[in-house]
């Protein structure tokens, strides 16, 4: 059982050689350049066969994926203007903490100047060697905390930089967001309008039957037209002497056109047609 499948994959491979060999002999170097546009050219079939509604679905569930990034932007510029914040507060605190340093170690310098051995401070008591001790290490505390608070502020501004930055990038993705959607529901739009157009160009019409119709009105107005003008002639051809009086040639004075001819032409006799 288990040489059947080591055999068929023998025989793939067996196959798959004798093709790309059968290949490179038939196109020569230009072989790998037909199977690469062959592929491609099955993929693009493929696309072109995959139907508009889906492929405006699948856009859409990619715009959909892109929310849990941009929320993981969001919450990275969240906690980094927070650590800003704080790193501003820091930086506030150990300003005045130094300027506090420095003004006690220059109260310090000009006692020490004033020349006195012994200086009493909050009701006790130090000697000029000691207080110059202290102030000897008060300085370099200062100039550490000094560097200290040098590096927090380049710090902070790195962090501006960068969080900047992140803003930006967010804006863009927003408003490339807003963007997608906005085409999409355009695609959407068009895409319905040319579906209703391509159902109302599907629909045929049988134009015999509109003939038809045409002729059966044609015949139905001769129809009844005619019944209404049978109508109209029954009260003319009754079988009656007409002895109503027509008022619009009683009105007409009769002429005697035969005896106007004889008068103006001076004689009843019709002229010869004798050569």
């Amino acid at each position: 059982m288990l040489f059947w499948p080591i055999k068929l994959a023998s025989k793939v491979v067996v196959g798959g050689v004798v093709a790309a060999t059968a290949g490179a002999l038939l196109f020569g170097s230009d072989f790998g350049s037909y199977v690469r546009t062959g592929i491609e050219t099955t993929r693009q079939a493929a696309r072109d066969g995959v139907p508009v509604e889906f492929e405006i679905k699948r856009a859409e569930r990619l715009i959909a994926e892109v929310g849990p990034e941009i929320d993981h932007c969001m919450h990275v510029i969240a906690e980094q203007q927070y650590d800003i914040e704080r790193l501003e507060r820091k930086i506030a605190t150990k300003g005045g903490e130094l300027e506090t340093q420095k003004t006690a170690m220059l109260t310090l310098r000009a006692d020490l100047d004033g020349g006195a051995t012994k200086l009493v401070y909050n009701r006790r008591t130090f000697t000029a060697d000691q207080v110059e001790a202290d102030l000897a290490r008060r300085l370099d505390r200062y100039k550490v905390a000094e560097q200290t608070l040098a590096g927090h502020e380049k710090l902070l501004a790195a962090k501006r930089t960068a969080v900047a930055k992140n803003e930006q990038k967010l804006d863009g993705m927003l408003a490339i967001k807003r963007d997608l959607v906005v085409e999409l529901e355009n695609l959407r739009a068009r895409l319905s309008a040319v579906q209703a157009e391509e159902a109302i160009a599907d629909v045929e019409i049988d134009d015999t039957r509109l003939s038809r119709a045409k002729e059966l009105i044609d015949r139905l107005d001769r129809t009844i037209g005619t019944r209404e003008k049978t109508l109209e002639n029954r009260g003319t051809y009754v079988g009656e002497v007409p002895v109503e009086v027509d008022t619009a040639a009683a009105d007409v004075e009769h002429r005697d056109v035969a005896a106007e001819i004889d008068a103006y032409f001076g004689g009843t006799d019709a002229p010869s047609t004798d050569a």
